[in-house]
């Protein structure tokens, strides 16, 4: 009687005994890594494929190896002349060693956010507001250093950091204008002083080759009355020397 009681039950072990092996078995994907822990301490890392994990003895930790990006939210930063302006970037990260990852912090996407928005406000008050337009590709590797050394302890590779946008207050915005158009003015008036230099010097040229030559002078002169005549509804003035008029009277009594 007892031999089929337990025969009875015979079904309902083996079905039990199925679930907990398959519970047990765990896959472990290609761009990932298995960190596992027997009785709360690490006993190793588990490799893409299908590994067993024993249930209630063991447990592990499942960590992405692919780079995440972290995008860094708006923050009021004040550079070193005292200029308050908001600056945003994204930060590309991966996990370069799990077992740090998991076991050295407890949240190590959290831990890098928040550390890059620190590192960036601090690096931003490091530099005036020049510099940080002007070198942006600069501070953004200089944040991507301190992150990096940082984060380092974690197991984490910092691979990039890219400020995204820069917003100046509106005040400062105007004056950049006016600061901008003035210096346009600037070199207006430069570049048109240049061409005035250029044109006198040309001209005093002109000036002493025409003088060097005898009548030189004549032929410009009815040169610039025949330019003008082409025009019928112009009428032209000019002073004639009284040498030409002398000898154009002789001429006209020769005949």
């Amino acid at each position: 009687m007892a031999f089929l009681f337990g025969l009875s039950f015979l079904p309902g072990i083996i079905f039990i005994i199925v679930v907990f092996i398959l519970s047990g078995l765990k896959v472990v994907k290609q761009y990932e890594h298995g960190v596992k822990f027997t009785l709360g301490k690490f006993s190793g890392l588990m490799q893409p494929g299908l590994r067993v994990v024993i249930p209630i003895i063991q447990s592990w930790e499942r960590v992405d190896l692919r780079v995440k990006a972290v995008d860094v939210p708006d923050q009021d930063c004040i550079t070193k002349d005292n200029v308050s302006v908001r600056v945003n970037a994204v930060l590309y990260f991966k996990v370069a060693d799990s077992k740090r990852a998991i076991i050295e912090v407890e949240n190590y996407y959290y831990a890098t956010s928040q550390l890059s928005q620190t590192t960036m406000r601090d690096v931003v008050g490091e530099v005036t507001l020049d510099e940080l337009l002007r070198e942006r590709d600069k501070i953004s590797h200089r944040i991507q250093q301190l992150v990096d050394k940082a984060t380092d302890p974690w197991g984490i590779k910092v691979v990039s950091v890219d400020l995204k946008h820069i917003e100046l207050p509106q005040d400062m915005k105007r004056v950049m204008a006016a600061e901008a158009e003035s210096e346009r003015e600037r070199r207006a008036v430069v570049i048109k002083a240049e061409g005035e230099v250029m044109a006198a010097n040309n001209m005093a040229k002109a000036a002493r080759t025409l003088a060097a030559a005898p009548g030189a002078l004549h032929l410009r002169t009815l040169q610039s009355i025949n330019e003008i005549s082409s025009d019928q509804s112009n009428t032209v003035v000019f002073a004639v020397p009284l040498e030409i008029l002398k000898a154009f009277e002789g001429f006209n009594s020769k005949k």
